[in-house]
């Protein structure tokens, strides 16, 4: 049996967790995400696991559209990782796009991450079916309603009206006692993200990772 070398596979998952021109532009703005060229959001994200530490990056939507299987997606930069971000909405369905690590094939996936119309307790898996030094796997995402028009307060702002998302990984082959995750997101109308939590616990064969990040929205310029 091969075996899955750790690093880059434990950086797959992550990345999968998280989570970007046409002749018909994406819309400007969406209930649960806007896209109006200009407006900003400053994230703190911190690592929970010792030693404890935090950093700031900056959301931009940015006046750049891209297309992408026929699809339109608005462009936002990250000022902490310095890549581009895509997001579109179709109705009351929201997705991401993004790349897997070079080490995973490079292969781009669509994250269908938020689904506004839709009841508490309603799920919807999604299958990513990967190559990694010629090892093939089957990356399940499953989300979660846990809640809905319910208020949050993060960093003493209270926003209504929030959705919550339970995220959930499972890969084919690994046992599920050995890859335990706890993955929460929170979506406030217009703002988008306000708060993440990800904890991914890995304990296989020779793979063992563990994550706990911690991602609130401090303050928006919101257009």
């Amino acid at each position: 049996m091969k075996k899955i070398p750790s690093a880059a596979f434990y950086f797959c998952l992550v990345t999968i967790s998280c989570s970007k021109s046409n002749s018909a532009p994406a819309p400007t703005t969406a209930s649960y995400m806007n896209m109006k060229v200009g407006s900003s959001w400053n994230y703190e994200q911190i690592n929970n696991k010792p030693p404890i530490s935090a950093s700031i990056f900056r959301l931009t939507s940015i006046n750049k559209d891209t297309t992408v299987d026929a699809k339109s997606y608005h462009v936002f930069t990250n000022s902490g990782s310095g890549a581009s971000e895509y997001y579109r909405f179709s109705g009351s369905d929201y997705y991401t796009y993004q790349s897997l690590p070079a080490a995973l094939g490079g292969i781009k996936v669509e994250n269908l991450y938020l689904k506004t119309d839709a009841a508490a307790g309603t799920s919807w898996p999604q299958v990513y079916n990967i190559t990694f030094n010629s090892f093939p796997l089957a990356v399940t995402v499953t989300h979660t309603i846990q809640e809905k028009g319910i208020t949050k307060t993060v960093n003493g702002i209270n926003y209504t009206n929030v959705i919550h998302i339970k995220t959930g990984i499972t890969v084919g082959g690994i046992p599920p006692a050995s890859l335990v995750t706890d993955i929460h997101y929170y979506y406030a109308p217009n703002v988008g993200l306000i708060e993440n939590t990800s904890k991914i616990d890995l304990n296989y064969l020779t793979i063992i990772n563990s994550t706990d990040v911690t991602t609130r929205l401090k303050t928006a310029i919101l257009l």
